[in-house]
């Protein structure tokens, strides 16, 4: 058996956790399943793995669990997944190898996630290659416990490995509205509460739209077609709740705003997008000359207002 444990985090996703520990399987690690539910038939499935087995209470601090999990582990390495992630063949070989090498120098290891989004491997924008620090040495990593979408901190030397793992992310917009409602936006406005960040009204067309305009144009999701459009739209409507909800928390308090502070803010707003909008089109401008025409375009958008 390889010198290595992979915690898995779950909760009432059987399904899930069957389809990534049977992508562990191979790798011949010891298993601890940390399930957030009492649930008998995610219990089955470790026990079908012969996964260590532990219950906890869920909390809306995700990584919580995860640490606890950590703290279980008797061999030198860890791997890290949560149930809707899985191995490939290729990182299994390569996670054998680096462990096997054991460089003394190196306390952790990054790997690229393969985000299947909608059906679709989504191959721009935030979503790759999404590097993880996952495998790492015991008792040298943890999570910070601040925030849902946090990394995991090593505090010395890391490395990333060529193979990814493959991450099946949203599957329907059903679980995308949930998880954004139930779990996201939660985090996401308690870190900004947390902060003392003071909510303002020009938030509610900045935070969407800049939101849009990061991970479309300067993240390149219009290179994903129609799910690169969607994907970030939907993005920047999760930070539009985001406002919605810290605004809620101040008692939905009234604010008098005059039509030109609105239509000042959506020209800045828009010049910023037509700034990103040329840069997208000169990084992919085949014509040198053509590229540098949306160069000057872009200057002169950026010394004068719309």
């Amino acid at each position: 058996m390889i010198n290595c444990t992979v915690v898995v985090s779950t909760y009432k996703r059987p399904l899930e956790l069957d389809r990534c520990l049977k992508s562990v399987a191979p790798l011949h690690a010891k298993i601890i399943v940390v399930s957030s539910a009492k649930d008998s038939e995610t219990l089955l499935v470790s026990q079908k793995y012969n996964a260590t087995h532990i219950d906890r209470e869920n909390s809306l601090m995700l990584n919580i669990n995860k640490n606890y999990g950590f703290t279980k582990v008797t061999t030198d390495w860890i791997l890290n997944l949560d149930d809707d992630e899985e191995l490939t063949k290729d990182l299994v070989f390569e996670v054998s190898k680096v462990l096997h090498e054991n460089n003394p120098a190196i306390l952790g290891y990054w790997i690229p996630r393969k985000n299947i989004i909608f059906g679709t491997w989504i191959r721009h924008g935030v979503w790759w290659p999404d590097p993880q620090l996952r495998l790492f040495r015991k008792g040298k990593g943890k999570f910070p416990e601040k925030h849902v979408h946090e990394y995991l901190h090593v505090d010395g030397q890391t490395e990333t490995l060529d193979e990814p793992f493959i991450h099946h992310n949203y599957h329907s917009i059903e679980q995308f509205l949930y998880k954004m409602e139930h779990i996201y936006t939660v985090s996401e406005v308690e870190r900004l509460t947390t902060s003392g960040y003071n909510v303002v009204w020009y938030d509610a067309l900045r935070f969407p739209l800049r939101d849009f305009v990061k991970v479309y144009f300067a993240q390149r999701g219009y290179k994903d077609g129609l799910h690169g459009l969607v994907l970030s739209l939907l993005q920047g409507f999760y930070m539009f709740i985001v406002f919605v909800k810290l605004w809620e928390k101040e008692g939905f308090r009234e604010k008098e705003i005059k039509l030109f502070d609105v239509t000042d803010e959506l020209s800045r707003q828009g010049k910023d997008v037509s700034y990103w909008m040329l840069t997208s089109k000169m990084r992919d401008a085949s014509n040198p000359i053509r590229s540098l025409w949306y160069q000057l375009k872009r200057r002169i958008i950026s010394m004068y207002p719309l």
